[in-house]
């Protein structure tokens, strides 16, 4: 009996081969799957943009049979030489560069400096005017009062009416507040330790850490300055030097609206017809592609820093 042995059945080791094999096959599943599904979103996404780029390229009336796809079916410059043929498109280009530039870097230095201001916890007011802030985002007097109060600050028909209003955002003094939050306190303790200002702690301090963070704040302020025309339209209407661009291009997507809608009107935009004619379709893919490049271009250098500012106080140590 004492010299007996038990010798170990076939069961246990085919208990140990199969999840062995499981393991191997479901990472080869995950990222076959997970490529399948990247590579179909990439084209839904991809695909609006690309198809607004080739009608834009292609004849007006041929766009109207429809059919236009990833290719155009008769190509023509003539969508662009509509939107460029006013002789104020190009100012009105720089009077968009310019509130665009000039609105970011004062909405990022005066909302930043707001931001730090109100993460002080020594400051005794900053839970009412963070109240305050946040009440703005909630209740708006209208556009009238606010017509007037432009009027009264005398900025109506001038080229700050663009670059004053924004100066100050609560929702992204909120973001930048909120991120500032999650710096070790122990930088700022030991900066004043060694003599340094509030002035010279966010300069040398707070404003480099934020880099995510303001990047993020940047493009958001950017588009939004870039691609508003409304306020043009409200304040600045009358006069022609002060147009922005989106301003011109929505003019000028309305006149070809107009045109379409009554063909013996001419409204000077090199519409005609035939088979150079210009459509409210074709007009607009063009408008669209003319808008969206100078942003295209510069979203691609702050591509980094914006997906870090989208983690702002996902963690917190």
């Amino acid at each position: 009996m004492a010299n007996q042995t038990i010798s170990p059945g076939p069961a246990p080791t085919a208990a140990v081969t199969r999840p062995i094999r499981n393991s191997r096959l479901e990472p080869i599943l995950f990222n076959t799957f997970n490529t399948l599904f990247m590579i179909c979103l990439v084209i839904v996404t991809l695909y609006p943009f690309l198809n607004t780029i080739v009608v834009s390229l292609n004849a007006g009336n041929d766009t109207i049979r429809g059919g236009i796809y990833l290719w155009p079916r008769e190509f023509t410059w003539q969508n662009y030489k509509a939107v460029f043929a006013s002789g104020t498109i190009f100012d009105a280009f720089l009077i968009s560069v310019a509130r665009t530039v000039l609105s970011t870097l004062l909405n990022l230095g005066l909302t930043t400096m707001l931001a730090y201001t109100l993460s002080r916890k020594e400051y005794v007011f900053r839970k009412p005017i963070t109240l305050i802030f946040i009440l703005t985002m909630y209740f708006n007097a209208g556009l009238i009062p606010g017509y007037f109060l432009m009027k009264d600050l005398h900025l109506l028909n001038t080229f700050w009416v663009y670059v004053i209003p924004s100066m100050i955002s609560a929702f992204n003094m909120i973001v930048i507040r909120t991120y500032i939050g999650t710096i070790p306190e122990s930088l700022v303790e030991s900066a004043r330790i060694d003599g340094a200002g509030d002035f010279k702690i966010f300069i040398r301090i707070i404003f480099p850490l934020c880099k995510p963070v303001l990047a993020t704040i940047a493009l958001f302020v950017a588009v939004g300055a870039w691609n508003s025309w409304f306020d043009a339209f409200i304040y600045t209407s009358s006069h022609q030097e002060l147009s922005t661009l989106q301003y011109e291009l929505m003019k000028l997507l309305s006149s070809s609206m107009n045109a379409n809608s009554n063909p013996s009107v001419t409204n000077g935009v090199g519409m005609t017809q035939g088979a150079d004619m210009i459509t409210p379709i074709s007009i607009r893919a063009a408008v669209t592609v003319v808008a969206s490049v100078p942003i295209l271009l510069v979203y691609p250098f702050m591509q980094k820093y914006f997906v870090v500012g989208l983690n702002v106080g996902s963690v917190k140590e």
